[in-house]
């Protein structure tokens, strides 16, 4: 049976996408809209990772062991970030990934959760046993679950273009100077715990480096090589990889 909390939970994540799907859409069309809905939408995210948080961390406490360990946590980082971006000047494209773990979130809870209320269970796949999940529920689950790796591969490419977006704000004065500088330490952190952000990194720079070689100019060359010389020192400086939490908040 889901708890309040779980309800709070699921609440933030519809919250997050109703206000994501209208501040989309206006920026698309190239329509003004208000910030107000950018700030809701992060405040729906903060409600839901507040929860996961207290759930696999406990209630903080002011010592280095329990810090650190939050400080690992992927959704304490997730949290972190979207209390940064809710206090930033709105970056449209930020919103991508937390509207998409919070669909998958959202549809799991109808599932798992609204659905049996008003929808009448099937037949009972043996004789005498218990019935089974209405036929929507089936290839509503389906669907999840055919979707869910594609759509965490999305997230990681959007992440490495927020990347490029935030670093060219700065330089632009179109952000501050600090989001690139928040946004870097956090995609170190996705790149020690996430599979799909080392791939789509690994990806990403074979084929800059394709082009590059394509190109024949010893000084883009010397420049990329520069570059990744510095991503390669970034990356492997040390910093202990965590686990994610069971029943982590964006998975």
């Amino acid at each position: 049976m889901a708890t309040t909390q779980h309800y709070i939970w699921a609440s933030g994540h519809f919250v997050l996408l109703l206000s994501a799907f209208r501040y989309f859409l206006a920026w698309i069309t190239f329509k003004s809209v208000s910030a107000w809905w950018y700030k809701a939408s992060y405040t729906g995210a903060l409600m839901s990772y507040a929860i996961v948080c207290h759930k696999s961390l406990g209630t903080p406490q002011p010592n280095p062991t329990y810090i650190r360990r939050a400080l690992l946590d992927e959704n304490v980082q997730y949290f972190i970030l979207a209390f940064f971006w809710w206090t930033s000047k709105p970056i449209a494209i930020t919103l991508l990934p937390y509207t998409i773990f919070s669909l998958f979130h959202a549809l799991t809870f109808a599932r798992t959760t609204l659905m049996p209320q008003f929808l009448p269970p099937g037949p009972p796949a043996t004789a005498g046993g218990p019935p089974t999940p209405h036929r929507f529920q089936k290839k509503l689950q389906v669907w999840v679950k055919a979707n869910y790796d594609p759509a965490m591969k999305a997230v990681a490419y959007t992440e490495l273009v927020i990347l490029v977006r935030v670093v060219i704000g700065a330089l632009l004065f179109q952000n501050s100077l600090l989001s690139p500088i928040v946004y870097v330490h956090f995609m170190r952190q996705r790149w020690y715990q996430s599979s799909f952000t080392r791939e789509a990194v690994a990806v990403t720079a074979t084929r800059i480096e394709t082009t590059v070689n394509q190109q024949g100019n010893p000084t883009l060359t010397g420049v990329w090589g520069q570059v990744k010389g510095l991503i390669a020192r970034w990356a492997g400086s040390s910093v202990a990889p965590a686990p994610a939490a069971a029943g982590a908040g964006r998975r």
